[in-house]
């Protein structure tokens, strides 16, 4: 699973500072919260988790202060500071029971699930391979491109899929260009501006499938700073009651549902072994549901 995270907004807050808000505080000034840089100049997958935390903490009515890390990072540093209290106070990243051990998830989808409805990044010369495949082990034998440290790539294999990985976000994408990897499975939510932030490189979108497995992108806290974890889903909660997180959810991403038009797709499925039992696929008001589901595959 990718790792969405950072973003330019909030530059002007001072960055660095650690978090240090908690329910009883009494100072006067706005603890700053902060979260890690995107990658890359390139990468645009924080602008939806950013605005949706800014919205959950003003409904929870405290006065965070957002702020930028000072540097780009990847995925591993930014949880390991995390872990460590070291400069970085919230991630969105994708569930998995080692990462509800390691640190406090906030447990609400914030995209609705919609990181597990995945399309799949290609080449352009390349639409013949994918266009008669119609079952979820025909993909398997094709080269699938991943973050070596992302949860999807431990799904994509558990499901028996070859994957090939790297530790740079930018370097998968020249992965595919070189046709090292045949495919790039991306959510829904990221591929239409992946595309777009990179005009100038060989890149279609696969026609008639979609990947899809049940997957959890949440906000994550240092285990000790529940403060920060009750703010948040208390905002959520009420944002999700009051309409607000719906309105948000379809301003950054219905463009990009209708674009993928998921109802005339086949659906190829997978199972996720990782993960946890705590996740709340229950309550089907925190899930994102295709208004007309396409044909269903093993």
């Amino acid at each position: 699973m990718c790792f969405l995270a950072g973003g330019a907004a909030a530059a002007d807050v001072k960055t660095g500072a650690k978090a240090v808000a908690t329910s009883t505080s009494t100072s006067t000034s706005s603890p700053d919260v902060t979260y890690p840089r995107p990658e890359s100049l390139a990468d645009e997958r924080a602008s939806y988790p950013l605005a949706l935390l800014k919205l959950s903490l003003k409904k929870a009515g405290d006065h965070y202060r957002l702020a930028a890390s000072p540097v780009r990072m990847q995925q591993g540093r930014s949880l390991r500071l995390l872990e460590q209290g070291q400069g970085i106070d919230v991630v969105w990243t994708v569930t998995s029971q080692a990462r509800e051990d390691a640190f406090l998830p906030v447990r609400i989808p914030i995209d609705r699930g919609l990181i597990g409805w995945r399309l799949l990044l290609i080449r352009p010369e390349d639409r013949a391979l994918f266009a008669p495949l119609a079952t979820a082990a025909a993909l398997a034998p094709l080269r699938a491109g991943q973050g070596h440290d992302w949860p999807d790539t431990d799904v994509l294999r558990a499901n028996g899929y070859a994957v090939y990985t790297s530790s740079s976000y930018e370097r998968l994408f020249k992965m595919l260009e070189s046709g090292h990897v045949q495919y790039f499975p991306r959510a829904v939510t990221e591929i239409w501006k992946e595309i777009e932030a990179r005009k100038d490189a060989p890149l279609a979108v696969a026609d008639g499938i979609v990947l899809h497995y049940p997957e959890a992108l949440y906000f994550f806290v240092n285990k000790s700073n529940t403060a920060l974890a009750a703010a948040i889903e208390q905002g959520l909660r009420i944002a999700i009651a009051d309409g607000a997180m719906t309105a948000l959810f379809q301003r950054y991403y219905g463009a990009a549902i209708a674009r993928a038009d998921l109802a005339h797709r086949t659906v190829l499925t997978l199972a996720n072994p990782l993960l946890p039992a705590a996740t709340p696929l229950a309550d089907q008001s925190l899930w994102f549901h295709p208004a007309a589901r396409g044909k269903r595959l093993p």
